[in-house]
């Protein structure tokens, strides 16, 4: 592999993980959105207890209690799934034992329990780019000549469509 190649491919692992960073960042920032939406539930039902202790009847408060806590439970799943799709950009996954492993172990390293088989995700997030036919060289969206053979590249717009094809708009790139 050439300096460059190396070069080049340093780079697009660097900005793989600068994307799932932000990704991260994101999604924990939501998290903490939500975690604080828990507290201010947690706030209202401890309020709506004492106010009916006051009352002097705590079972005044059970629907509002009862309110609070099916929020509660949707916000709990949020914050679940919130947390799978962070495991999933970083390409793990959770052993029954509580554990988080990569996602290819096939083994818990802790309880040593055998993990299921699951299909990484699509590595698709970032910026689209075209390949080369001749070298197999990434290049840039808009680039109308390949980086490393100076090979004429095709865009999706300019290339003629096969004519035997029907036009349903099916075949078109996004």
């Amino acid at each position: 592999m050439s300096f460059f190649n190396k070069v080049k491919q340093g780079a697009s692992e660097a900005a793989k993980k600068a994307q799932q960073t932000v990704e991260i960042t994101k999604l924990k920032a939501q998290m903490s959105g939500k975690e604080k939406d828990m507290d201010k539930l947690y706030h209202q039902i401890g309020e709506a207890v004492y106010r009916a202790k006051l009352a002097g009847s705590i079972a005044d408060s059970e629907q509002e209690v009862a309110a609070c806590c099916e929020q509660l439970d949707y916000i709990v799943a949020d914050l679940r799934m919130l947390e799978e799709r962070i495991k999933n950009i970083r390409y793990e996954k959770s052993c029954t034992c509580g554990k988080v492993v990569p996602l290819d172990a096939r083994f818990c390293p802790d309880c040593g329990a055998q993990l299921a088989e699951e299909p990484k995700p699509e590595t698709t997030v970032g910026e689209i780019r075209v390949i080369c036919s001749h070298c197999l060289t990434e290049n840039e969206l808009n680039a109308k000549f390949c980086l490393t053979c100076g090979n004429t590249l095709s865009s999706g717009h300019d290339a003629p469509e096969a004519p035997d094809m029907p036009d349903d708009g099916s075949n078109r790139a996004l």
